[in-house]
């Protein structure tokens, strides 16, 4: 595993645990606002962290820490992914993976071996700006059925979506919503511009108002009550 950062531990990262954070390093998605570019820009990496240090800190702790989540970067390149979860699993702990959605059949696999307790998968943009936002050439049934494979894992999962206003709007927002169904879950998250991949010099904290003071984001939150769709808010 080319381990790139780890976080002891976190109240906010899995629902109702104590958890450790552990950050993979490479991505294929060049996201222009994310906010993890030492984990994505090669020209950026630091030296990974030892596999083993960090599988025996968490060793340590069995007992007083209840998850460990795996985010990156994005985990699902890494090749000894299943065997690391596996070596997690195996001390007790559950398992939170975030993920980006371009390699479902990897997803399938952990599905399969029922290795992830509660999965989170970006959803970048809606469809026809996919590839735009991602600077990817991902192909979006791939994205579409790594959905299909959370839906059908009978574990807690949940989608999100960064709201970037520099290249989508809210009618794009109503579009993706189009790839949402009756049960998800879906979170909105406000963007930051401050440690990004990209440089936005003229980005200021006061520009944007807050999502949840935009009447449009109130029309997306009735609208997934009306179709049970579980929609909130994230600031952070």
């Amino acid at each position: 595993m080319k381990i790139g950062g780890f976080q002891k531990f976190s109240l906010l990262d899995f629902p109702g645990q104590l958890a450790a954070i552990i950050f993979t390093q490479g991505c294929n998605f060049r996201c222009p606002y994310c906010h993890n570019p030492e984990l994505v820009d090669p020209a950026r990496f630091g030296k990974p962290l030892a596999t083993g240090k960090v599988l025996d800190f968490l060793r340590r702790r069995r007992g007083k820490l209840g998850a460990v989540v795996i985010t990156g970067g994005e985990p699902t390149l890494q090749p000894d992914l299943l065997r690391f979860i596996r070596q997690i699993k195996f001390m007790g702990y559950l398992v939170k993976l975030d993920t980006n959605g371009s390699h479902p059949e990897v997803l399938q696999r952990l599905a399969n071996e029922e290795l992830v307790d509660y999965w989170a998968m970006d959803l970048k943009a809606p469809p026809d700006l996919y590839r735009l936002i991602s600077r990817s050439l991902v192909p979006m049934n791939d994205i579409l059925f790594s959905m299909d494979i959370l839906r059908k894992s009978g574990k807690p999962y949940e989608f999100r979506t960064t709201f970037f206003e520099r290249i989508f709007d809210w009618e794009d927002m109503e579009r993706i919503r189009e790839l949402l169904r009756p049960g998800d879950s879906f979170y909105l998250q406000e963007c930051h511009y401050d440690d990004t991949l990209e440089d936005f010099p003229d980005a200021t904290k006061e520009a944007k108002a807050k999502l949840l003071d935009n009447p449009a984001c109130q029309s997306l939150i009735r609208w997934g009550d009306e179709h049970q769709v579980n929609i909130g808010v994230r600031s952070h």
